[in-house]
């Protein structure tokens, strides 16, 4: 059985139902529930069609993994440097010639998959990628970490002690959190005790990232021995002698976390990779969202305060300001999905301003008695005060925009310190003098242009 393909022994212990035993309960409702969970993620309607298309490669990541579930597979990624002997490698396991090898540096310029199964059967999937110190190495690296954050285990190959380069690489494949394994090829170039202590100097090197009992010795395409032979007559005869390939140590490494995991591991980087499209999506949703809440604050600020400034009856602006306000806070209830309704925004508008007449009273003071400079004045002192008077306006839309966003954000709530301490942060982080400098600017600008 030793020699038979990879693809056959992992056949059983990767899926078919008539060679496997059941699978532990837990097990497969985990693996039920990853499948679900994908399946939601790919479906929410929640998700803006321009965030889609954004990550669009990621989606279809998703959408490979989701189908690699329902397939039972394991996907095995090969990494190593220039010419260590990935693709040959790879054809060893696989006991064909699925990968291209050469003796050129850069022969395996992207990635390649070969099933290791018949096709619609279940099983392991192999990855050739890139060497890691390719001419062009960076992009080709950046595919090959790439190939291992959606592999569910990786191949380490190098042919000696590892260089910074590879040290460097195998920490940061450690990091994706599947399991490596280091494979040392070309171990018939060393004589047994040459092997045997390059063997134990690579588990010391790699201690913390790659398990002891996962660094093995293999020769993917070992180098032909020279024999000579002698015919009858005493004539010698020189000829090469291809040895087969010996990945016996790996193939049972395979084999051995197939077995104990194989299925659990798929379930689990799928997750894993989930996990973090769903921040990046969300990060998307509320990075869109900002930008829109952003420009509606300013286009009430705008507006807002240029009607202010022209309004001549006295606090009859301020009472359209209020308005104003809560007709931006139910539109900001809209942009971050929890709508309010009429009563509630202005309810919110309600609280905030409450907050804020405690904490910047003298804003509204100044308002006031500017409104009221314009009533005396009928109106004739509009650019003395409309401009200060829009500008304050302005600065209090904009404290209220962000108030009650943060409150939108946090799920129509305050948070545990309350409205005092939200609000009094949110005065507390914006530039008065900034805001109020380029409000004058602007409406002085507008009214001037009438």
């Amino acid at each position: 059985m030793a020699d038979l393909p990879l693809w056959r022994r992992l056949r059983g212990w990767l899926g078919r139902p008539e060679a496997n035993a059941a699978p532990a309960p837990a097990s497969q409702h985990a693996r039920e529930r990853m499948v679900d969970s994908l399946r939601r993620l790919l479906d929410d309607p929640g998700i803006p069609p321009a965030i889609r298309e954004e990550l669009a490669g990621d989606f279809s990541r998703v959408e490979g993994m989701l189908d690699r579930l329902e397939r039972g597979e394991l996907h095995v990624a090969v990494f190593g440097r220039v010419s260590a002997g990935k693709s040959a490698l790879g054809n060893a396991l696989l006991g064909r010639e699925a990968f291209t090898v050469g003796v050129l540096h850069g022969t395996t310029t992207q990635a390649e998959q070969a099933a290791l199964d018949e096709a619609r059967e279940e099983g392991l999937v192999l990855i050739d990628t890139p060497g890691i110190n390719e001419l062009d190495g960076e992009a080709r690296e950046r595919l090959a970490f790439d190939v291992a954050e959606v592999s569910d285990l990786v191949v380490f190959v190098a042919d000696g002690d590892l260089t910074r380069d590879e040290l460097d690489a195998l920490k940061t494949l450690a990091a994706t959190q599947r399991p490596v394994l280091l494979a040392l090829n070309k171990a018939d170039r060393y004589a047994h005790a040459e092997r045997d202590a390059l063997l134990a100097q690579l588990r010391e090197r790699a201690r913390g990232l790659v398990r002891e009992e996962d660094v093995v010795a293999v020769a993917a395409r070992p180098t032909p021995a020279r024999r000579v032979d002698v015919d009858e007559r005493g004539h010698e005869r020189t000829h090469e002698q291809t040895a087969p390939p010996d990945v016996a140590a790996l193939r049972e490494r395979l084999l051995a976390i197939a077995r104990r995991e194989g299925k659990t591991l798929s379930a689990l980087n799928a997750g894993l990779y989930a996990s973090r499209l769903t921040d990046q999506v969300s990060a998307r949703i509320a990075e869109s969202r900002r930008r829109l809440a952003d420009r509606l604050i300013r286009n009430y600020c705008l507006a807002k305060g240029v009607a202010v400034a022209l309004n001549p009856i006295p606090v009859a602006d301020l009472l359209a300001a209020a308005g104003m306000d809560a007709a931006m806070v139910l539109q900001l209830s809209r942009v971050y999905g929890l709508p309010l309704t009429r009563a509630e925004s202005g309810r919110l508008v309600a609280v905030i301003s409450a907050q804020l007449a405690a904490l910047v009273g003298a804003v509204w003071g100044m308002q006031l008695a500017a409104s009221a400079l314009k009533g005396v004045s009928a109106g004739l002192s509009v650019l003395v005060t409309a401009a200060a008077q829009g500008a304050l306006a302005w600065y209090a839309t904009v404290l209220i925009g962000r108030a009650a966003e943060h409150y939108l954000v946090a799920g129509k709530s305050w948070g545990e310190l309350g409205a005092k301490r939200a609000v009094a942060d949110i005065v507390a982080g914006l530039d008065r003098d900034s805001i109020l400098r380029e409000a004058r600017e602007e409406i002085l600008r507008r009214l001037r242009s009438r």
